[in-house]
C-alpha cells in the first residue's frame, strides 16, 4: 500500500530560504563554510559511531560491491567517507566508485583523502545529475539526502540513473523514541549546536542540523515517497536505536 505523502514538505528549508533555488544555495554555502573541520566534527559529535554506520551500510550491498563491472555512485558524498567505506568493503576487486557533491570545498578534501585510490569525484547537483539513464547499479547517499531542496525530485533522479534492478541506499539521521529519544533531542538541539559552533567557528550549519532532521520525513512516509519514485522492496533499518537508519530500495 502506498503511504500518504505530506506534500507540504518539499525538501530542506534553511532559515531565510523561501524557494528551492535559494534553499540549495544556502545549503551549499553552509557546507562550504564548515568543510575545513567537517570530518573532525562528524567524529566528535557522533562519538565515532558514524564509522560503524558507514560500515554497516556498505556491508548491506556486498552482492553489488563484489562485482568488478558494477558502477557505484555515492551521492552528496561530502568528504567521501561513505565512498571509502564502499571501497574497503569491495576489497581488491573494487567496482567503479564515483563520489558526487555540489560543494567544491568538500570535494577538494575528498580528493586529497583519496589520493592513490581508484575513487573518482565529480562536482554535480543531485537534482540534475550529468549521467545517462540506467547508468549505475548502486546509488548511496550518507547524511546528504536530507539536505536536498526537493526530496521527491532527488528520489526520481536516483531512480533515473539506476539500471533496472539497481539498488538505492540512503543513510540519514532519525529521531528515536522513548527516554532515549528525549535525551537525544536535548543533546541534538542544545549541546550539539554549541559544540559544532565552537569547533567550526560557524554557527549557522549546526543550528540548521537539528531543524533539518525534524523536517525530514518519518520512515513510513519516506518509504512511501520511495515507492512513488519507482522503487520496490523498500525497507528502513534503524541504526543505534533509530538515531540513524538506512533506507533501501530496488528500482523496478
Amino acid at each position: 500500500m502506498v503511504q500518504k505523502v505530506d506534500e507540504r514538505v518539499i525538501g530542506a528549508a534553511p532559515a531565510g530560504a523561501p524557494d528551492r533555488e535559494s534553499a540549495a544555495l544556502a545549503v551549499r554555502e553552509m557546507f562550504t563554510s564548515i568543510a575545513p573541520r567537517y570530518d573532525l566534527l562528524n567524529h566528535v559529535l557522533s562519538c565515532n559511531i558514524d564509522r560503524l554506520w558507514w560500515w554497516r551500510t556498505a556491508r548491506r550491498f556486498d552482492s553489488i560491491l563484489k562485482r568488478p563491472e558494477a558502477r557505484v555512485l555515492d551521492l552528496c558524498c561530502g568528504t567521501g567517507d561513505m565512498a571509502f567505506a564502499l571501497r574497503r568493503r569491495a576489497g581488491s576487486k573494487a567496482p567503479q566508485i564515483l563520489g558526487a557533491d555540489f560543494s567544491h570545498a568538500m570535494l577538494q578534501r575528498a580528493a586529497k583523502k583519496g589520493t592513490g585510490t581508484t575513487l573518482r569525484w565529480i562536482e554535480a547537483d543531485a537534482l540534475r545529475l550529468p549521467f545517462p539513464d540506467g547508468h549505475f547499479h548502486l546509488v548511496t547517499s550518507a547524511f546528504g539526502f536530507r539536505n536536498l531542496a526537493d526530496y521527491d525530485a532527488g528520489l526520481r533522479e536516483i531512480a533515473r540513473v539506476l539500471a533496472p534492478g539497481g539498488e538505492c541506499g540512503i543513510l540519514d539521521f532519525g529521531e528515536p523514541g522513548g527516554l532515549l529519544g528525549k535525551l537525544y533531542r536535548v543533546y541534538f538541539k542544545k549541546v550539539l549546536p554549541k559544540i559544532g559552533t565552537m569547533i567550526s567557528g560557524v554557527r549557522g550549519p549546526y543550528a540548521y542540523l537539528p531543524a533539518s532532521v525534524e523536517r525530514f520525513p518519518a520512515p513510513e512516509e519516506m518509504l512511501g515517497r520511495m515507492r512513488q519514485a519507482g522503487f520496490h522492496d523498500v525497507s528502513w533499518t534503524p541504526y543505534s536505536f533509530g538515531i540513524a537508519g538506512l533506507y533501501r530500495g530496488v528500482k523496478g
